[in-house]
């Protein structure tokens, strides 16, 4: 079973507040949150390029202000945050930069999926992602945190500021509208 990243280290926190070893901590946070911060951003943007600038993007807005990191929320949770906030603001900087609206960004996503060379999947494997990419930006965001990454309704809630019941309800439409995508798609 993977480790579960939402569990703050208290002696990581402690060494990422200590300027003498603030750098090695970082490090370590970049190994451990690294991959999973990664596929959060590309199951958002769907570009494993683009996914790796954000996540480098990511990191550096992580660690120049690694010093505001007052603990009240988990190290995860505020990495999250800044992920999802970098994944956001980029969809919305493209889908101005290229002038679409977001049913022509659904679109270009599935396009980029088509075109990817970077996954490997099954028939059904791409279809998944296609469907998913067809989902409104909060409700894809909101499954692929419960699906791919597990993640509890409570780490959502602080990820995202949203009620649990509200990530319920965007889950279950999510899951719904994916199914409808499988049925009308055969």
């Amino acid at each position: 079973m993977a480790k579960d990243i939402t569990k703050d280290d208290p002696m990581l926190i402690s060494r990422l507040r200590d300027p003498a070893t603030v750098r090695e901590a970082f490090g370590e946070v970049i190994k451990l949150y690294g991959e999973p911060l990664y596929w959060q951003i590309r199951r958002m943007v769907e570009s494993h390029e683009d996914a790796d600038d954000l996540l480098q993007n990511t990191f550096m807005k992580a660690w120049s202000s690694i010093d505001n990191f007052r603990g009240d929320a988990k190290l995860s949770t505020w990495l999250y945050k800044i992920a999802i906030n970098e994944s956001i603001t980029f969809l919305a900087r493209e889908r101005k930069r290229m002038n679409l609206s977001i049913d022509d960004e659904d679109s270009r996503l599935i396009d980029l999926i088509e075109a990817d060379t970077y996954v490997d999947g099954d028939e059904l494997a791409l279809k998944l992602r296609k469907a998913i990419a067809s989902l409104p930006e909060k409700q894809r965001l909101v499954f692929n945190m419960r699906y791919y990454d597990d993640m509890k309704y409570e780490a959502m809630s602080e990820v995202l500021g949203t009620s649990v019941g509200a990530l319920k309800a965007s889950y279950h439409l999510a899951v719904k509208k994916i199914e409808q995508f499988f049925t009308n798609n055969d």
